[in-house]
């Protein structure tokens, strides 16, 4: 047993895994083989979830009975949305508020009791909590503004719903379409903190809901989830400075700031998602005939190349991207969790297929010798 140190496991190999495969040095994401870029073209965010959770991709029927059975299982229980309310008049910060919810939807889920590792009962789980997050979310964000929450609709798609419960409106099919998009862009992407936090959860034997709890408060720490919200902000600090962009990225470096959005852990280039949103933020920037905030982005983009050699992650767009949708910053890492949900089930499905539960060692560097000192000689 090697005793090498590996300080946050970087380069460790401790699973196997058909679902999402990265390529960092070419700039390559493709779930269960099929490239990024065309899921985001062609797949839906439901078409996407049973890409995941089944391995292939479904028929048409297959979809549509996917599709009804977790638009099904949208609508909240009366104690979860009085958790909602509680949380939200409370004035609980997003996530947090989101974890409490996620573990509340356990103490009414039919198949609570059911063995940790049933597969059927884990993908019957997996859609009422993928399902609940959203229509969570949306009521939160409502009621800590004053307004009530709006009841989900199973005649919209997974996407389109959370906008309407967003914005009490449908939305249009521009922003249905590149919200969805978004979804799929973020639903997998290997093995990342909040992903391998429920793989250790759910290693235990712990059940699904422990283990999408234990992702959404890992997702929450502001070295995982929370860039895209800070790239907004950043974006808001230059505009409302009106500053040139160039200019104040290079104040904020010799100020020691950091610039949001840029470098990965495992991209050495631009990330694919990255490509794919910037376009979109562009696409809603003209339609809006608003286009400042995708011009800023792609100036910092260009200097942070030219002059630090860094590309940026899909934290980067998807900001201005969420922005200029009319989403408040602050659920913009809920939201991630809300897509990303698709993954942190995937993955426990698969550590449950073949478990073994995950514990690593650490080197011990304390004292060995410490001579026992009677308390009252201290």
């Amino acid at each position: 047993m090697s005793d090498e140190l590996k300080r946050g496991l970087e380069g460790v190999v401790v699973a196997e895994s058909g679902l999402s495969h990265i390529d960092g040095d070419a700039g390559k994401l493709v779930y269960r083989g099929y490239a990024i870029e065309d899921l985001a073209e062609h797949a839906s965010y439901e078409e996407t979830l049973y890409l995941l959770w089944h391995g292939e991709l479904p028929t048409e029927s297959e979809l549509a009975d996917f599709s009804g059975e977790t638009s099904a299982e949208r609508a909240l229980s009366d104690d979860a949305m009085e958790t909602v309310r509680r949380l939200a008049e409370a004035d609980e910060e997003p996530m947090a508020a989101l974890r409490t919810i996620t573990s509340s939807f356990s103490a009414h889920d039919p198949d609570t009791d059911e063995d940790p590792t049933d597969h059927d009962a884990n993908v019957r789980k997996g859609r009422r909590i993928t399902a609940k997050m959203p229509t969570a979310l949306a009521a939160y964000a409502r009621i800590r503004n004053g307004d009530e929450p709006v009841v989900p609709r199973e005649d919209l798609d997974h996407a389109a719903n959370f906008l309407y419960m967003l914005n009490d409106e449908e939305p249009d099919d521009v922003f249905a379409d590149v919200f969805d998009q978004a979804l799929v862009l973020h639903a997998d992407h290997g093995l990342n903190a909040s992903t391998f936090s429920a793989m250790v959860t759910a290693s235990t034997l712990a059940d699904l809901h422990s283990a999408v709890t234990s992702a959404v408060g890992t997702l929450s720490g502001s070295l995982h989830g929370g860039a895209n919200a800070n790239v907004m902000r950043m974006l808001e600090e230059v505009d409302e400075s009106d500053s040139d962009p160039v200019e104040w990225v290079e104040r904020a470096l010799e100020e020691g700031r950091r610039v949001a959005g840029f470098g990965h852990r495992v991209y050495e280039v631009k990330d694919p998602r990255a490509n794919i949103l910037g376009e979109r933020s562009e696409e809603l920037g003209e339609a809006a005939g608003d286009t400042r905030w995708y011009e800023m982005s792609v100036a910092i983009e260009e200097y942070m190349a030219e002059e630090k050699g860094i590309a940026p992650n899909v934290d980067f767009y998807s900001a201005s991207t969420y922005y200029q949708m009319g989403i408040p910053v602050d659920i913009y890492t809920p939201i991630f969790a809300v897509s990303r949900v698709g993954g942190w089930i995937a993955h426990v499905l698969e550590q449950y297929e073949d478990n073994r539960l995950i514990r690593p060692r650490a080197r011990y560097v304390g004292e060995r010798d410490a001579e026992w000192v009677p308390i009252e000689e201290r």
